[in-house]
């Protein structure tokens, strides 16, 4: 069903999401410690800025992922796991 699907959709957005945050953070901190190490001001620069990023993605991942949650609890309606009705 059309549940289901976006159950299924939403889960795997979750785990993609997640793997491309780790994946970001490992090079932004892999820039940021090559660049100070260097000396090239710009390239420390890069990796912090992705780094930085890579942790507002992870704020709104977290947000949304308890915004489903607390609609969840409020609507007795499993989005993330249908199987359970």
């Amino acid at each position: 069903t059309v549940g289901e699907l976006v159950s299924v959709l939403l889960s795997n957005a979750y785990v993609l999401a997640g793997l491309l945050l780790f994946i970001l953070l490992i090079f932004g901190g892999f820039g940021l410690i090559m660049g100070a190490g260097g000396g090239d001001p710009q390239k420390a620069e890069q990796g912090k800025k992705a780094v930085t990023a890579a942790v507002a993605g992870f704020q709104i991942i977290f947000l949304s992922y308890w915004i489903m949650k607390i609609i969840e609890t409020i609507t007795g309606v499993q989005i993330l796991n249908p199987k359970l009705f």
